[in-house]
């Protein structure tokens, strides 16, 4: 089938998220032939420089110009979205937060087909898209078939696809603020309330090694203190090292803790939930040590070894430590 495939882009301070190139190569891997459109919503200045700079990446890049859409209010860019897209359009957005706010209640207004969370693709059977999931923390793998004939509306997970950085497409921007109707909604911005500053900073940092489940207990923290300490890292962790209380919360990687970008990453007794790969961006070297051989942390580490980290993690740190 024929279809036109459009990316939902997420930016900030005049810069694209980089899960936009990211759903580039997801638009791909389902029509292998086809150049994505962008949709950029926002207002200001700042908005050129985030469409000039994806149309190198992006058949076209609708922009949206209003102030109504100067924070993304998912109420309102649902409204826009529901007034400019074809009938059989295959809508990609990244499985965030925000993502996971607007694109259900759109696939049910255009009355399109919709995917959560999706995490591959197989191809097209017909009209049919094969979509694979990860279901009970990504123990389980399941295959689906979703008729994409009505379109689709498609939530993809962060960090599953390689950015696309051919930045061949030589598109173009088409300004489409002229097409926005009314935006008026129930729900309206107050403010942003920054996190609370902690005494690291993981977010500046290009080395983290990150704790959860795995470390069993708050006295073994202390090996990983030892490896960062060794490697010239800082200590970060997943959300349930931060509920127990074991490291404070500006140290937690993730959809509700702290987007860091380092390069590179290790991740110790972490299964790899999309909620904390979510917040790891900039495609790092992912160093991961799970004793659990289906964890799919696996699945996007560059390096994986299969171990209890409580007794490969010292090893590793007394040679490195010899190596110096």
């Amino acid at each position: 089938m024929a279809a036109q495939v459009f990316a939902y882009i997420v930016h900030k301070n005049g810069v694209a998220d980089d899960t936009a190139l990211e759903l580039v190569s997801a638009a791909r891997n389902i029509f292998p032939d086809t150049s994505p459109t962008a949709i950029v919503t926002g207002s200001g200045t700042d908005l050129d420089g985030v469409c000039n700079d994806l149309a190198a990446s992006f058949g076209e890049v609708w922009k949206f110009d209003h102030e109504a859409l100067a924070y993304p209010n998912a109420e309102a860019i649902r409204k826009l979205l529901m007034a400019v897209l074809p009938a059989d359009a295959v809508v990609l957005f990244p499985h965030d937060t925000f993502g996971m706010d607007l694109a259900p209640g759109l696939s049910i207004k255009l009355n399109s087909v919709f995917v959560s969370d999706a995490a591959g693709f197989e191809g097209l059977d017909g009209n049919n898209l094969k979509v694979i999931r990860q279901e009970y923390s990504g123990q389980v793998s399941t295959h689906l078939m979703a008729d994409i004939s009505a379109g689709a509306v498609i939530n993809v997970r962060p960090g599953i696809f390689q950015p696309d950085e051919s930045r061949s497409a030589g598109g173009q921007v088409v300004d489409k603020s002229s097409k926005i109707g009314d935006l008026s909604v129930g729900r309206r911005f107050l403010e942003v309330v920054e996190a609370e500053a902690g005494d690291v900073d993981i977010t500046k940092e290009d080395i983290l090694v990150s704790v959860g489940r795995g470390i069993e207990d708050q006295d073994n923290i202390e090996i990983a203190e030892e490896l960062a300490e060794a490697v010239g890292g800082v200590v970060s962790c997943s959300r349930p090292i931060v509920d127990a209380k074991w490291l404070e919360k500006p140290r937690q990687v993730g959809t509700s803790g702290q987007t860091v970008k380092p390069k590179v990453y290790m991740a110790l007794g972490i299964s790899g939930s999309f909620q904390h790969m979510g917040g790891i961006k900039g495609n790092p070297y992912i160093i991961a040590v799970n004793k659990n051989l289906k964890a799919p942390i696996f699945q996007i580490a560059d390096v994986g070894v299969v171990e209890d980290l409580l007794d490969f993690v010292p090893v590793l740190t007394e040679k490195i430590q010899e190596g110096k």
